[in-house]
């Protein structure tokens, strides 16, 4: 039974609502983690670390779509709530011009620049051609990519999330089928995974574009008509500037995780934080997914001015967010052997490195989850600068400060707490922010 936006939400209801999006968030990250996992055993060691190394590139600029889609859904939820149906149409249908536009900009730019980039993120002689095959190879899907990005979202919008379950899930199966031919059967190596991604993308890119243009869409949401909203643009790209923040932020910290473990451990370093970093897009896609799925909500009730709403979604958030991140950290300390030997297990001394930086580097998930969600909490209510604040703070400051310190005082073990400390720091001012505009959004 399709459940609205304007309905009360308890447990059950919200849970079933949201359920979608992190699944979907979850096979979002597979596109990597296949990619990794098949690279890693059947390609060696020195194409996984390539991989790891530019594919940070893809994910800064694919971000945009995810800043289009939550900055964008937060105003087409609210105009939706406000009862404008056309109007929001049209914002949507702009949004999703203005993000494929720039996505062929950047397919231009990055196949220009790849080989480039790939010597300014650190890539030795053995690294840059795997970094330059599977980027210009990644650079074709990248439109796709960030419209995968933007639906996702407004699909929720929508009030259609099964329908963003469907067309990910098809895109993640095809991935993994596509890996194990291309890079397992046929041997083509960090070129066949980006060929699998690419295709996948577009799965999961195009499929929608073409559903939200066809006469069996049936939902809120249509591909209309419609004219240049600079102020709209000014204030979706603000409003979602937190999670372009983030995904950036996430990035530029990988870099320099990279920079940091080539210093301490080599290729050794950058492959074990290779495998941390995918068991993280998981686990925190979790947290993410139930933050994409609840501020469409949090949105339509902020537009519908319904504060009791607003307090119950609050409160149960809280709640939820803690139990599952007792949880995370516990699942992931007693996983940590197996996850390590999925993909490290044909090299001991590489084994026991991942195994011990995940089990630290999971402490991270009893603190993270309240930080992604304060941030979407306040893009929800169209406040982009303390979304973004938080964001800053947690995904960019923190990190990076920490991650300079720890590990002169803690050798390679400061490189798989620094995520924690951060973690802990953006907490306080998440804490601080959510008690100071209580008021102003009476949300509690």
């Amino acid at each position: 039974m399709k459940i609205s936006l304007s309905e009360h939400f308890s447990y059950s209801k919200l849970i079933r609502f949201v359920l979608p999006s992190i699944i979907v968030m979850i096979f979002s990250s597979i596109y990597s983690i296949v990619d990794g996992l098949f690279v890693s055993n059947f390609a060696g060691k020195t194409p996984f670390a390539a991989l790891n190394l530019i594919y940070p590139v893809f994910m800064i600029i694919g971000a945009i779509g995810f800043m289009m889609g939550s900055g964008g859904s937060a105003i087409v939820s609210k105009t939706l709530g406000e009862g404008n149906d056309e109007l929001a149409n049209k914002y949507f249908s702009f949004t999703v011009f203005i993000t494929l536009a720039m996505g062929i900009f950047f397919v231009i730019l990055g196949q220009i620049f790849i080989e480039d980039i790939a010597i300014l993120l650190g890539a030795d002689s053995n690294m840059l051609p795997h970094c330059v095959t599977y980027g210009r190879i990644m650079l074709v899907g990248l439109p796709a990519f960030m419209l995968q990005y933007l639906f996702q979202v407004f699909f929720v919008v929508a009030e259609r999330p099964k329908l963003s379950l469907f067309v990910t899930s098809l895109a993640g199966i095809t991935n993994i089928v596509l890996d194990y031919v291309f890079v397992g059967v046929l041997g083509h190596g960090l070129a066949g995974a980006a060929l699998a991604t690419i295709l996948s993308q577009f799965i999961g890119g195009l499929l929608p574009l073409t559903y939200f243009l066809s006469k069996i869409n049936d939902t809120k949401l249509h591909i209309v008509k419609f004219k240049f909203y600079g102020d709209f643009l000014l204030k979706a790209m603000t409003n979602g500037s937190s999670e372009l923040m983030s995904n950036v932020a996430a990035s530029i910290v990988t870099v320099i995780y990279n920079m940091q473990l080539m210093d301490i451990a080599g290729e050794d370093g950058v492959a074990a934080y290779g495998v941390i970093a995918y068991v993280s897009m998981i686990f925190a896609g979790i947290f993410l997914g139930y933050a994409t799925g609840v501020s469409p909500i949090i949105a339509f009730k902020y537009g519908a001015q319904d504060t009791n709403e607003l307090k119950n979604l609050f409160k149960k958030s809280l709640k939820i967010t803690l139990i599952v991140g007792i949880v995370m950290t516990t699942g992931g300390i007693l996983s940590a052997n197996i996850l390590a030997s999925i993909f490290t297990g044909y090299d001991q001394a590489l084994f026991e490195l991942t195994r011990t930086g995940l089990q630290i580097f999971s402490i991270n998930y009893l603190f993270c989850g309240f930080n992604i969600f304060g941030s979407a909490f306040f893009t929800a209510l169209n406040n982009g600068l303390l979304s973004a604040l938080v964001s800053f703070l947690r995904t960019l400051v923190f990190q990076i400060g920490v991650l300079l310190l720890l590990p002169i005082i803690l050798g390679i073990n400061g490189i798989w707490l620094s995520i924690s400390v951060a973690e802990m720091l953006a907490l306080c001012v998440t804490a601080f922010l959510l008690f100071k505009f209580r008021h102003r959004y009476h949300y509690i």
